[in-house]
């Protein structure tokens, strides 16, 4: 499956929007209070808002560049905004109201007249017609001052190099100091009539829209929470996504919060699950999935948010550690053993689950990722300690000091017993989904390298309950990024069959979520998400998944379904051998000269291999050999479908033709989790070396040597890369030895040949053209 990872400037449709368009403003604040932003018309947008503290702050923004979008799909940045007037009517309810203090004002970062740094504070009472909760604004960008009291303070607003805009929105016990309010605050903003005037109006935006394909998209909302749901959606229509859409509720977004007895704020369901700014988000996410034909799954784990999570809820260490996440700040697990915590995850799955029926949506909803956790730290220590769960196990409850290994068979009987808490958990929140759907559609996420590390063989017991077995749940979904990243292919089909095998969910009862791409600086693990993502749907599960859209939008990546067909026919069959062995080759590059007024010459080499040319017409000479090349070129359909051709001057690993040995070409080194490696052969010495990619080796030729040691078993040939059932060491030298042919079509979809020709001595044309992989 073709991909591309998208640049800034790379979108060739476009369309114009108007500047402080609804879609694409964001939000922001600061832990623990929330806030979101949705799209009510073309012209309005409503913020709502969740304040604890008397220091919590929200910020409505725009800003000049577009940070977020997919860049096919994003609009121009655009930072001079002189010529522009901004208008719009603005009611608000518990917000500090506009002419207050500390009411709501408009930050404008840039840069002045002579380029400095520059920020003005524009109070938005001086610009408005009305009362202090219901007003209409007008701000004209080549007339607007910043400070408190106009003209006396006045700081006049220079439109010309603008990064951002900024509208605070703060509580009315807001002093800017830390400390609680003496209640929960819930306020909302509706700005409606958003209309952008002057020459400076409109802006470009990318309306790139890309041919809809089989493969899904997850999300999240604590990556995507900022945003609002029709900029979400736009982007993932626009990049061919369909259907189903894997949407993570998140761990760190969508609770209440109430003061416990010492004033630390803790989840709450006791005025309902979750809190006002989450529910609008997701209402207008579901309403708008449904109209333009996607189905969410939402998904809910067992992570939560630690600062913010009972200490008694946490699982633990035998040591009492907590049980806490590599993110910054941490996440910790909750426990299955604790009938509060099932309680509170199931209040939560019932609300988003109405949240979808609402909308006119199927109910489907995953639990995602249910475990004990396993410490990170190397010590291979299981959470199953905290005080619910040594209750629960009994007179099962004995020491396991680590996970990793053999265990005895008390240990044994203890996880299995964990697996039984876990699996009933689970069920426990099923049940409730289904109070509000019968008929609705469960799936279960398991990450596979933690409950499947093969270092930890009874783990299993504990994380992969038998209660989970089909028909538990009506999907099983699979995710396994650690391997998909680290080139573990051979663990992932491993995974997969002890997975298969455990369970019984057959692979059209599966979906597959495929890689996660944490940091900008790795793009280019999309290469082998893309190949998973590939195998999974070759080896036919329901659905498979990108995950995540935030990722995506960040990084670019484009995906394409084109079938084989479609690229490049290709038929596996020899170009006759007898007429080949007197081709004449001719490999070429593709080089752009540029010649300076001096005669000085500037080159650059558009291709990192050759690409091989053949002219097969001197093996022609008699009219059994045209026969022969006619009756293969009409098979071909001219130059329509490709074929395998003999170079008769290199066709092996060893030198140009002599016979293959194992440690003829240097393939890679192991690094323990690697198990595909490209078959290539290398022309030259470094640092000019070319390595030359052999897709099409000539079957039974191949031998393997991992260290000097040939390798008789254990590794399989398959798209171009030599894979092993286990990867080899850490620092292991791979290498093979083979005969190859060339991938080639006919050059021309025209052959002239006549008895003339051969029977005068003259060589028949006949030009072939390597076929480069796509």
């Amino acid at each position: 499956m073709p991909y591309w990872l998208a640049q800034p400037g790379d979108a060739q449709q476009h369309d114009f929007i108007k500047r402080f368009d609804p879609r694409f403003w964001t939000v922001d604040f600061p832990r623990p209070m929330m806030a979101s932003v949705v799209t009510t018309g073309p012209d309005s947008l409503r913020a709502d808002c969740v304040f604890y503290q008397t220091d919590d702050l929200a910020g409505l923004i725009w800003e000049s560049e577009d940070r977020w979008d997919h860049p096919l799909v994003a609009y121009e940045t655009a930072r001079d905004y002189r010529g522009c007037q901004l208008s719009f009517h603005w009611r608000s309810s518990g917000l500090m109201p506009l002419d207050a203090i500390d009411g709501p004002t408009l930050t404008i970062e840039g840069r002045d007249a002579n380029g400095d740094p520059k920020s003005w504070y524009v109070r938005l009472w001086n610009y408005a017609t009305g009362t202090p909760e219901d007003a209409a604004i007008a701000l004209d960008f080549d007339a607007m001052d910043g400070g408190f009291l106009l003209p006396g303070e006045a700081d006049p607003v220079w439109a010309g190099d603008i990064d951002r805009l900024f509208v605070s929105l703060v509580p009315p016990g807001y002093t800017g100091l830390d400390g609680p309010l003496p209640d929960t605050a819930e306020a909302w903003l509706e700005l409606t009539g958003l209309a952008c005037t002057g020459p400076a109006s409109t802006i470009r935006i990318g309306d790139t829209m890309l041919p809809e394909h089989a493969m899904r998209l997850a999300t999240g909302y604590d990556d995507a929470y900022n945003q609002t749901p029709a900029r979400l959606l736009r982007n993932a229509l626009h990049l061919g996504y369909r259907a189903t859409i894997n949407h993570y509720v998140g761990m760190s977004h969508y609770y209440r919060l109430a003061r416990s007895t010492n004033g630390n704020l803790l989840i709450t369901v006791s005025d309902g699950a979750l809190n006002t700014a989450c529910i609008a988000w997701h209402r207008d996410f579901a309403e708008r999935a449904a109209a333009l034909g996607f189905a969410p799954i939402f998904s809910l784990s067992y992570e939560l948010f630690d600062e913010i999570t009972p200490g008694g809820w946490k699982q633990r260490a035998e040591n009492g550690d907590v049980a806490l996440t590599g993110w910054s700040p941490p996440s910790t697990l909750l426990t299955p053993a604790r009938s509060t915590v099932v309680f509170v995850l199931a209040a939560i799955a019932i609300a988003f689950a109405q949240i979808l029926k609402d909308a006119g949506l199927p109910v489907k909803f995953q639990i995602g990722e249910p475990w004990w956790w396993i410490m990170q730290d190397g010590t291979g220590r299981i959470c199953l300690y905290d005080a619910s769960a040594q209750a629960a196990f009994g007179a099962d409850l004995v020491s396991i000091p680590t996970i990793e290994g053999p265990q005895t068979p008390e240990q044994i009987t203890m996880l299995d017993r964990a697996g039984e808490i876990l699996a009933q958990s689970t069920a426990d929140i099923a049940d409730a989904v289904r109070t509000v759907d019968p008929a609705a559609e469960l799936h279960l996420l398991v990450y596979l390298p933690t409950v499947l590390d093969e270092t930890a063989p009874e783990a299993k017991r504990a994380n992969v309950p038998l209660g989970w077995a089909s028909p538990a749940f009506d999907v099983l979904q699979l995710e396994d990024y650690d391997w998909v990243t680290a080139g573990n292919r051979g663990a992932t089909a491993r995974g997969v069959a002890a997975m298969e095998a455990r369970l019984g969910y057959p692979a059209d009862r599966q979906h597959y979520l495929s890689g996660f791409v944490l940091n900008a600086e790795d793009a280019a693990q999309w290469a082998a998400i893309d190949a998973a993502a590939d195998a999974a749907r070759a080896r036919g599960v329901a659905e498979t998944f990108f995950w995540a859209l935030p990722q995506v939008m960040r990084d670019g990546f484009t995906h394409f379904d084109i079938e084989e067909d479609e690229v490049q026919a290709f038929d596996d069959v020899q170009f006759p051998l007898a007429l080949g062995r007197e081709a004449v080759a001719a490999p070429a590059f593709s080089t752009a000269i540029v010649t300076t007024a001096s005669g000085a010459e500037h080159r650059n080499s558009d291709w990192a291999d050759a690409r091989m040319r053949y002219d097969a017409g001197p093996g022609v000479r008699s009219e059994e050999d045209v026969g022969t090349l006619i009756a293969f070129f009409r098979a071909r359909r001219g130059a329509a479908r490709g074929f395998r051709f003999r170079d008769p001057f290199d066709h092996s690993s060893n030198g140009m033709t002599g016979t293959p040995d194992p440690g003829d070409q240097f393939l890679g080194t192991g690094d323990g989790q690697a198990t595909h490696f490209a078959l290539v052969k290398r022309y030259g010495d470094d640092p000019d070396q070319q390595v030359r990619a052999i897709t099409y080796p000539v079957s039974g030729s191949i031998r393997v040597a991992v260290d000097g040691a040939e390798q008789a078993s254990g590794w399989t040939f398959e798209a171009g890369e030599i894979r092993f059932d286990t990867p080899p060491d850490a620092d292991a030298e791979v290498r093979a030895g083979y005969l190859f042919d060339v991938p080639v079509r006919f050059a021309e979809d025209r052959l002239e040949v006549s008895r003339a020709t051969f029977r005068a001595g003259e060589a028949v044309s006949v030009p072939l053209i390597e076929i480069r992989p796509s």
